[in-house]
């Protein structure tokens, strides 16, 4: 496992935008390690590497601008999206499950998706491949993006506030949040057939 913390110290305030952004609506996105990564950075500014305000903001903007490039690729590269041929940044597969998901929990999957990896990269695009009324994208938008992206930041900074030492613990709770993560998604497949399906 990489060290995390060196990446978000070494990203700073414009760096953590970037990754933030990417992974909320920009295809690369799906490499990074959001949930992660913005807890961490909460952790690391109830030490006093980060101001906890300026982190919070640039987390909410991040999500929120960069859920809204993702919802404009989508309704402007429409249809084109789905006969795109797999490649190292682009499976079908992905855009298939999202767009399963989508239609399992409507306009919520905004809000939902923010707290799956992969799902929430290709969640807006889907929006705008579908033509999703701007108004109602922009407000799960927002709520998603408060939600997630200022929740798992003011999260970390509230453990690493509270708990002595809990750097020591990173990579246990790193791992416990992927697993916390992708529960919504696994879940459905050992419910029911159609899940498993």
């Amino acid at each position: 496992m990489f060290d995390l913390a060196s990446l978000i110290k070494s990203a700073g305030y414009l760096g953590l935008f970037g990754i933030i952004f990417a992974e909320s609506g920009f295809l690369l996105g799906i490499f990074f390690p959001g949930d992660s990564l913005l807890f961490t950075a909460g952790i690391l500014a109830s030490q006093g590497f980060f101001d906890i305000r300026i982190l919070t903001v640039v987390a909410l903007l991040g999500a929120i601008l960069g859920d809204n490039f993702g919802y404009a690729f989508g309704r402007r590269a429409g249809p084109r999206i789905f006969n795109r041929e797999d490649s190292l940044f682009f499976h079908k597969d992905h855009l298939e499950r999202a767009e399963r998901f989508y239609k399992a929990h409507g306009g919520k999957t905004i809000i939902l998706a923010r707290f799956l990896p992969i799902i929430r990269t290709f969640a807006p695009i889907l929006a705008g491949v579908g033509k999703m009324n701007y108004r109602t994208f922009l407000a799960y938008n927002i709520a998603g993006g408060v939600i997630w992206g200022m929740g798992a930041t003011l999260l970390g900074y509230y453990l690493g506030n509270i708990v002595p030492d809990i750097d020591k613990y990173i990579i246990p709770i790193i791992i416990l949040i992927v697993f916390i993560s992708v529960l919504p998604a696994v879940f459905p497949m050992i419910k029911n057939k159609e899940g498993r399906d």
